[in-house]
């Protein structure tokens, strides 16, 4: 992984954020919501800006920071967006008023895996976006790949997991040793995927880039 000092380097040359955006990393920080980092969110932002997609599928919507910030990135994209968690749900939409994006988003509430049916109606996505539960990122990839477009891309956060899948240092606790697990399968599943290519950017906490085999830049 990048190192520290590289980190704060590029961090200091990203442009100043507006002050909602600030405050919604500040509640983040002192809230213990997982959001992604500086340098993972503005790699993620411009290669959507490079597709430029008209509908976005994000799993795991948390407190809509990321929703929110594709949002603002892409002015002519509708988000559509899912949270299990009741209260950050309700946090997202309070955020998404007072960031003017909630005319671009529609916030589910919800177990991902249990609301295909009606995501369906939003379909199809030109980008689906997997950030919630590790362990079940393989079950989302596969209830919501048939839902993109031909141009469809997917991206995957959080499959470095700080590192942890590519140390041979022992891992006390038993879930993380369990997690650990699930992602290395999940990352060699994807690698391999018949359809599908892929590219893992060690940038954040890991973030997959998968598109489908043949596909040309102007598809």
């Amino acid at each position: 992984m990048v190192n520290e000092e590289m980190i704060h380097y590029l961090e200091r040359l990203l442009p100043k954020k507006e002050e909602a955006i600030v405050a919604m990393e500040q509640y983040a920080h002192e809230h213990h919501v997982p959001i992604m980092d500086a340098l993972g969110i503005e790699t993620m932002l411009h290669i959507l800006k490079l597709v430029q997609p008209t509908r976005i599928l994000e799993i795991g919507t948390a407190i809509g920071y990321s929703a929110i910030r594709m949002a603002k990135a892409l002015p002519n994209a509708h988000i559509v967006t899912i949270e299990r968690d009741e209260k950050r749900y309700k946090q997202a939409l309070v955020y998404a008023e007072q960031t003017n994006t909630k005319a671009q988003m529609t916030l589910l509430f919800g177990d991902a895996l249990h609301i295909s049916d009606e995501v369906k109606k939003h379909a199809p996505f030109d980008v689906l976006f997997i950030d919630a539960a590790k362990g079940q990122y393989r079950r989302f990839f596969e209830l919501y790949e048939p839902l993109l477009s031909e141009r469809g891309i997917i991206i995957t956060d959080n499959v470095l997991f700080k590192g942890l899948v590519a140390t041979n240092e022992p891992i006390e606790q038993k879930r993380i040793r369990q997690l650990i697990k699930k992602i290395q399968a999940y990352n060699e599943w994807l690698m391999a995927h018949p359809r599908y290519e892929t590219v893992i950017i060690p940038i954040g906490d890991g973030m997959a880039i998968s598109r489908k085999r043949g596909q040309q830049p102007n598809d």
